[in-house]
Formats: C-alpha cells, structure tokens, sequence
C-alpha cells in the first residue's frame, strides 16, 4: 500500500537589502551583494558624468560606480555622510551603486510580494519585481541584473515617445 505524503517544501523566505532613494524605499536581492561601502571610503578616479560617477577600486576590483539618485530623481545630489555604495555582483560584471543609504535586511515570504498596481502588461517594467510588505513597511523590488542592462537607446526612445 502506498501512503501519500501531505508534507510539501518549507516555504522560503527572501531576503532583500532596502536602500533609501529620494524618500522611497527600494530593496535588490542580498545574493547580488558583494558588499556595502560609504561613499567617502571608496578610492574614485576617472571623470564624473551625470549617472556614471566614474570608476572606483575596491579590494583590488576596478568598477563602474552608477548614481542611482540621478537615474531615479534625475537631479545631481551631493554625497553626504550617509550616501552608501552597494557593490553587486552581476551577471555581467561588478559594479558599485551610489544610493542615499542602505537601511537593513529584510526578509520576506512569496505572499508578502505583491504586483505593482498599473505595472503590468505592456505598461510593466520587467525590472520591477513588485511591492515587498513587512510589518507595515513597502519596499519596492527591483531586479538589479534587468534594471542594469537596459540599453540607453531604449530608454531615449522610451522618453521621446512620451
């Protein structure tokens, strides 16, 4: 006689770092994170541009360094004390990503992550992962990997036909 087993997976929490940008809360996968740097301590050369902050070294990795508080506010804000620099592992390549700062770990169930309203269909932005709820708190998650490898050409196009 066979038995049936009722016992399924144990349902795995994700974790998510949040990072503060322009007042929101926004949080990327901890296995895209190498490590966290304040802006100050990173050894930087090469010119600035508007999103890229130029190249910076860190343990020995030369990489690129990408404002996002440009990229999501479109307004060039100073570092401060409190400016972070989230080193990520991509698939592509190793990367730091200047942010106002780095706020915890947050750990959530499949449940807790909902779709963002109006981001679906051909209005969607597949780099959205969806709304993170914890404890009263929205994140929203991005996927670091697609939201990087958006080609410029795309998003010009994208702002023209707006």
């Amino acid at each position: 006689m066979h038995t049936i087993s009722t016992q399924s997976a144990p349902i795995v929490k994700m974790e998510f770092l949040s990072f503060q940008l322009g007042g929101m809360e926004y949080g990327v996968d901890c296995r895209k994170v190498k490590e966290l740097r304040t802006f100050q301590s990173l050894e930087r050369f090469a010119a600035d541009g508007a999103i890229v902050k130029g190249v910076a070294v860190s343990r020995g990795v030369i990489m690129p360094l990408v404002d996002m508080r440009v990229a999501f506010n479109e307004r060039a804000a100073s570092p401060g004390p409190l400016t972070d620099v989230i080193i990520l592992q991509l698939s592509s390549c190793v990367m730091g990503m200047v942010v106002d700062g780095v706020t915890d770990v947050v750990r959530l169930y499949p449940d807790q992550i909902t779709p963002i309203p109006g981001m679906t269909g051909e209005n969607g932005c597949d780099y959205l992962v969806g709304l993170g709820d914890a404890d009263g708190r929205r994140l929203i998650l991005v996927d670091i990997d697609k939201l990087m490898s958006i080609r410029r050409e795309t998003v010009a196009g994208a702002q023209k036909a707006a």
